[in-house]
């Protein structure tokens, strides 16, 4: 499926997500959720290519990133829901930039997807980075420009001062 052929909607993104969070609904956020994910809906996957089509398009129609804060774009596109396992999801769009330090309570799950081929996310390059409970970050986009989708079990993140 190919952008020019499909129209991705906020709606369609929401199915893509709630179809991947059913896959993982109850899984610990460790390592083997991690290289699950990277193997399962890794850079190489049909899947990965979709989510990648449907965030460049959801920032080109702006339905994703509609606010901006020091040099970065984000936003929250859904709320914790039933249908997304008690997932939230947020989109930003960063380019050489590190946001703001902030710890995951219940864990975060993210979707790199670089702009620029050689864009890192906190060093590491497209494809999933799971993040445990308690962990904590500065996010941080090197050697280009990438869209990182987060999910938030909850919706849960506590920014630090």
């Amino acid at each position: 499926m190919d952008a020019a052929s499909h129209t991705f909607t906020p709606e369609s993104l929401r199915v893509m997500v709630a179809d991947l969070a059913a896959r993982i609904a109850g899984r610990p956020l460790d390592a083997a959720l991690d290289n699950w994910l990277n193997t399962e809906a890794g850079p190489a996957s049909p899947a990965y290519g979709q989510f990648k089509q449907a965030c460049e398009a959801g920032v080109a129609a702006g339905w994703l990133c509609q606010r901006e804060g020091g040099g970065i774009r984000y936003g929250r596109i859904f709320k914790p829901a039933d249908d997304l396992h008690g997932f939230s999801v947020d989109v930003v769009d960063m380019a050489d930039i590190a946001g703001p330090h902030h710890v995951h309570p219940r864990g975060e799950i993210d979707l790199v997807m670089p702009l620029s081929p050689d864009a890192r996310f906190d060093g590491r390059p497209a494809g999933w980075v799971v993040m445990p409970p308690g962990s904590a970050h500065r996010p941080t986009v090197t050697q280009g420009r990438a869209l990182v989708l987060y999910l938030l079990p909850q919706g849960a993140i506590e920014f630090t001062r």
